[in-house]
């Protein structure tokens, strides 16, 4: 997508609708192009209400842009310009989904706009659109589409492929969600009082589902550091570990930290490994908040080896991340389908490394926030074959909290974005539990 020039905007709710619009472009153009925005200006400028403004309208327009497409492109005789294409999106997602006014919508659209040369002659083919749009019932049409826009067709043919016509359509479906806050409580029996302090419910698999809203610095006990924000299906994968006190575990890619804090927790002696010295900054400050110990190494995990082996190895591998789509609407339309082989290839190496960092007789737990079976169950079977020595390592569904569905092979789990976990789902996450034999 085209790049927009940046001008100088001080009129209200322009600089955060600016920024909303940096954001998409950048999740458009790159994959992991969101999160770089968000750390660059125009975004990193914006505070309180205006940031959470332009990063909720950056969202949802993620989340809605086949629909938005779709409903603009009947309207468009022919294409416009990227750059005012861009702002059309811009406009239709407020309207559609009720993120302002339609006549806010509108008026700020045509005034960002007349900012930039490459778009000042179309404003009025924008107030045009936008204003039909708006009188022909615009959020009741979105609302009619099939979900299947939701995401890129050859992701979806994907979902078809390895779920079938009816899961492919739920999953679409369930891109539309906001999805709840999840934290993961220190010590498990701190679960029930934290709940109550923070609103929420405990769950099944032990997270806290909150429904507190806002900075969460400012929620009960986050300064004590008895909690920290965590996906419920991502507490899954150290918790299939089940590291014991005083066992040497191994935490690969390890930012920003949460399976860290859970094996710290737990009691491990934890080396957590990631080859961003930033990233794992991040680890140090949420190690320091919650009281809890690690040794942090800045290293390419493909390539680390100090001669030690571990107890336990958990490698959560750098992936397409399709299975965090509700809470990372970027990641579908920012991926490519050459992606997929190319991210196979790097769990592959990283799964070698592992089987070498795994004593005899340890554990090895391997997961990703992934949908697509390349970078799940095909890279399990693959690693057996590979490793004779490692077999899996059959674990009870209920002891993660579980439903048996969720557990297809002994050892491994496969959760969809979707009610598995009850009280508004959970992101989408493989993992498989593997053993070394002694």
């Amino acid at each position: 997508m085209t790049q927009i020039e940046l001008p100088d905007l001080s009129a209200n709710g322009l600089p955060a609708r600016r920024a909303a619009l940096s954001l998409v472009d950048a999740a458009l153009a790159r994959r992991g192009g969101f999160e770089e925005a968000m750390n660059s200006p125009p975004f990193s400028l914006l505070t309180g209400s205006d940031r959470a403004f332009a990063r909720n309208l950056a969202s949802t327009l993620l989340r809605g842009l086949g629909r938005i497409d779709a409903l603009l492109d009947a309207r468009l005789k022919s294409p416009p310009p990227a750059s005012a294409m861009a702002l059309l999106r811009l406009g239709a997602a407020q309207i559609l989904f009720g993120l302002a006014p339609a006549f806010a919508a509108v008026s700020t659209t045509v005034d960002l706009a007349d900012q930039f040369p490459s778009t000042q002659r179309f404003k009025g083919l924008i107030n045009a659109i936008l204003r039909g749009l708006d009188r022909d019932g615009g959020a009741r049409l979105a609302e009619a589409l099939p979900s299947t826009l939701n995401a890129p067709e050859w992701l979806v043919a994907r979902w078809r492929a390895a779920y079938g016509e009816a899961e492919a359509a739920a999953l679409c479906a369930r891109i539309a969600e906001t999805p709840p806050t999840d934290v993961t409580p220190k010590r498990a029996e701190l679960a029930e009082a934290l709940a109550e302090a923070l609103e929420g419910v405990v769950l099944s698999t032990g997270s806290i589902r909150v429904t507190r809203r806002g900075d969460v610095a400012e929620w009960p006990d986050y300064d004590a550091g008895t909690w920290w924000v965590q996906d419920a299906s991502a507490t899954l994968p150290a918790r299939l570990l089940a590291v014991g006190p005083g066992e040497t575990a191994l935490d690969m890619c390890a930012a920003p930290g949460g399976k860290t804090l859970q094996l710290a927790a737990a009691g491990a002696r934890v080396t957590a490994v990631d080859r961003s010295a930033r990233r794992l900054q991040r680890v140090e400050e949420n190690l320091a908040r919650t009281g809890l110990e690690a040794e942090l190494v800045t290293a390419d995990v493909a390539r680390f080896d100090d001669g030690r082996t571990f107890d336990a190895v958990l490698l959560d591998a750098p992936c397409s991340a399709t299975g965090t789509f509700r809470r990372h609407p970027d990641v579908l339309w920012g991926a490519r389908p050459a992606d997929i082989a190319k991210l196979a290839d790097v769990q592959l190496r990283m799964l070698d490394a592992a089987a070498r960092l795994t004593r005899p007789g340890g554990r090895l737990v391997y997961s990703v926030c992934s949908l697509e079976p390349e970078e799940g169950e095909a890279q399990v079977e693959a690693f057996l074959a590979r490793h004779p020595a490692f077999q899996r390592d059959p674990v009870a569904p209920d002891r993660l909290g579980l439903a048996p569905e969720t557990c297809p092979r002994p050892g491994e789990f496969r959760l969809l974005p979707g009610a598995a976990i009850p009280a508004g789902g959970q992101d989408g996450f493989f993992a498989a539990r593997l053993i070394r034999a002694a």
